[in-house]
């Protein structure tokens, strides 16, 4: 008898999957769990996480290297020609519109900042390009605090667990932390920004959009639904 097999009476139907229990499996799963984005610095994991929007990590680390190298922070990039910039990032798609995305960013660093990322939700959120995600996954994988950040694949696992109904990253991150914390789940100090990367590798390895791997998924018995995507 597998394993899986072993814990089916755990799963009952329609149940929301235990989140302590959830976090305590992926923990043995992805122990080293960590953001894909390469990077050195704030200002390397920033610019890399707005470039990320609509492409993959895999893709953003291709061009990072030179992008970096050639403007090697918020100076140097904010006085960036746009053409230059967009040439480098031409192979993540639409350059032009990056490259202005990324020295407005570099621009509104130095004008509000001095030219330092600031470790503040608001101030993020200001800076052209940068959304609610962008500033958690910063503000969680460099200033280290725990802060959920809700992308597709943190979005599909959260629905298919039966933490939330809703496709609002926003709204997602409400109904999951308000789940984690109500159990006692995400009360350290990095709970929820490392559990957010677990959940991110589950569903790029295992719980994937088209084809999740439910036979041998390690939360399968937990899960409301499994087997339900085949």
């Amino acid at each position: 008898m597998s394993e899986t097999a072993a814990r089916e009476p755990a799963r009952r139907a329609g149940a929301a999957a235990d989140p302590a229990e959830v976090a305590r499996r992926l923990a043995a799963e992805h122990p080293d769990a960590r953001t894909e984005l390469d990077h050195r610095d704030a200002f390397e994991l920033l610019v890399a996480t707005v470039l990320s929007a609509q492409t993959t990590d895999v893709r953003v680390n291709q061009v990072t290297p030179e992008l970096f190298s050639r403007w090697p922070g918020p100076a140097t990039l904010a006085g960036a020609e746009e053409g230059d910039v967009a040439a480098v990032l031409r192979p993540l798609g639409m350059g032009p519109t990056r490259a202005r995305r990324v020295i407005g960013l570099a621009r509104g660093l130095l004008t509000a900042h001095d030219g330092q990322v600031p470790d503040d939700q608001t101030a993020l959120e200001a800076l052209p390009g940068v959304g609610r995600k962008t500033a958690h996954v910063v503000r969680g994988a460099w200033f280290g605090h725990s802060l959920l950040a809700v992308d597709t694949h943190v979005g599909r696992l959260a629905r298919r667990l039966g933490w939330s109904e809703r496709t609002d990253p926003r709204h997602v991150e409400q109904d999951v932390t308000q789940r984690l914390q109500a159990r006692g789940t995400g009360a350290d100090a990095e709970n929820l920004t490392v559990l957010g990367l677990r959940l991110i590798l589950h569903g790029r390895r295992v719980c994937t959009a088209r084809a999740p791997r439910c036979g041998t998924c390690v939360l399968a018995d937990l899960c409301p639904s499994a087997g339900e995507q085949a």
